[in-house]
């Protein structure tokens, strides 16, 4: 009972925990590039930016940036929170939408304009209550005029949506940060087309921007998502993996069982051998008390491992259970019912009638 319902919850926690991290890949699009600059002594700048939007398959090219800075308003100070600077195109591009004010325009990355974009959490956050927009918050002492609130949405490619302030790309000089370009997304106009942009790219990236590979990288969310597929299918076996000893464990418990059970009711053997029984019977019976102890121990667990996961639910935990998973928890009970059972049924049929009736 204990071992399946372990590797159940533990299973299904793994897969939710999988699918939430696949979901979070994919929201950012399937048809996104990103490319990552390694290395300081390596920068883009904007003219860069539209030769690569030139790039046949390729829509937008978007630079980004993540900044430090104190976040606070009034007596409240924000401990959580993610500064990302970038222009107006990051947000169609990302599939980042808002739920009041507006975005950043060309002219705020022009005039470099102390505007920002609220996540919801840390709107939550500094203003309870009140309508953030209008109103202005400080980074890093400096005021900045709230224009907008982001969408819910979550955690998205590591970031915490809904605790991230967005600014405009240049206005990240007012926050320590210089304006290179180190880090780009960059929209395909067609998914398919994502291989044959991405060795364009590359090819543009070492002739035309004189960048060697070994200090930047082109990767695409199919890309990640395979590689996340692989640490998820092992991160999906080394749970059901440990989880799966207290199946052995339980196998021992029901070995013990069986044992006691066979010193318990020794005169009962020696009375079924007496009236005409013969090992094979003794035998089969005994295997069969395993049997149902091991398929009812499994029943409970089932029962057990997919309430136990609905109520982690209520903690946010992300619980999917797996159904072959269930399944083949369940028959490997009673696999581990039989293995374990042998002996104790083999010592049983064993037994010598005589003796066996000496004991009652």
């Amino acid at each position: 009972m204990i071992g399946i319902a372990s590797v159940i919850t533990l299973v299904g926690i793994g897969n939710g925990t999988s699918n939430d991290v696949m979901g979070q890949v994919q929201s950012l699009g399937t048809d996104i590039l990103t490319l990552s600059i390694r290395s300081s002594d390596y920068t883009l700048d904007y003219e860069n930016i539209n030769e690569i939007e030139s790039i046949q398959n390729i829509e937008t090219a978007v630079p980004y940036k993540t900044v430090s800075s104190t976040v606070s308003r009034g007596n409240t100070i924000s401990q959580k929170s993610n500064i990302i600077a970038t222009t107006a195109d990051y947000f169609e591009t990302t599939n980042t939408t808002i739920s009041d004010g507006r975005l950043i325009t060309n002219i705020d990355i022009e005039n470099s304009s102390k505007v920002c974009l609220l996540g919801s959490d840390i709107a939550q956050t500094l203003f309870n209550l009140a309508n953030p927009i209008g109103q202005t918050i400080k980074l890093n002492g400096d005021s900045y005029k709230v224009i907008g609130i982001l969408t819910t949405k979550g955690t998205s490619m590591g970031n915490d949506v809904d605790n991230t302030i967005i600014i405009p790309f240049t206005t990240a000089k007012y926050l320590g940060s210089d304006t290179s370009i180190s880090n780009l997304y960059i929209k395909v106009n067609n998914e398919d087309n994502i291989d044959q942009t991405t060795e364009i790219i590359e090819n543009y990236m070492e002739n035309s921007a004189g960048i060697s590979e070994d200090y930047y990288s082109v990767s695409s969310q199919e890309s990640m998502l395979d590689a996340m597929n692989n640490v998820n299918s092992s991160f999906s076996l080394l749970l059901g993996g440990i989880a799966s000893i207290s199946l052995i464990v339980g196998g021992i418990g029901v070995m013990n069982v069986m044992l006691v059970s066979v010193t318990e009711r020794t005169g009962e053997i020696g009375i079924r051998k007496s009236l005409g029984a013969k090992r094979k019977d003794i035998l089969v019976q005994f295997l069969i008390e395993a049997l149902i102890i091991s398929l009812i121990g499994g029943l409970l667990g089932v029962l057990i491992g997919i309430s136990f996961g609905e109520f982690l639910e209520l903690f946010s935990y992300d619980f999917n259970p797996s159904t072959g998973i269930i399944i083949l928890s369940f028959f490997t009970s009673a696999a581990i019912g039989l293995v374990f059972g042998i002996f104790p049924a083999y010592k049983a049929a064993k037994l010598n009638p005589i003796d066996a009736l000496r004991t009652l």
